[in-house]
């Protein structure tokens, strides 16, 4: 079997993955698992010791994903600055 290429690798993966998600017919379900399961990680991390109502703790684990999802942000823009600078992310 041939050697493949990072880049070769990485375009037939993204392609297979399109394949899949264009074969699916119920998008939020294929990703309901990966939402429960950071939701929850968001809910520990904001209430380790489960003291908190569950309202509260849905409310603070919403907050803690918007920070998350913000800081995320704040990374890919100081990459994008740095490719467009020359520099190596």
């Amino acid at each position: 079997m041939e050697k493949l290429s990072p880049a070769i690798r990485s375009l037939k993966a993204r392609a297979a993955a399109n394949v899949s998600w264009a074969r699916t017919v119920d998008r939020s379900g294929r990703t309901a698992p990966a939402r429960a399961a950071a939701l929850a990680r968001f809910e520990t991390q904001v209430d380790p010791d489960g003291v908190l109502s569950a309202d509260e703790r849905a409310r603070r684990a919403e907050y803690a994903f918007k920070a998350h999802m913000q800081q995320m942000a704040v990374r890919s823009v100081k990459v994008r600055q740095a490719r467009r600078r020359g520099e190596s992310a």
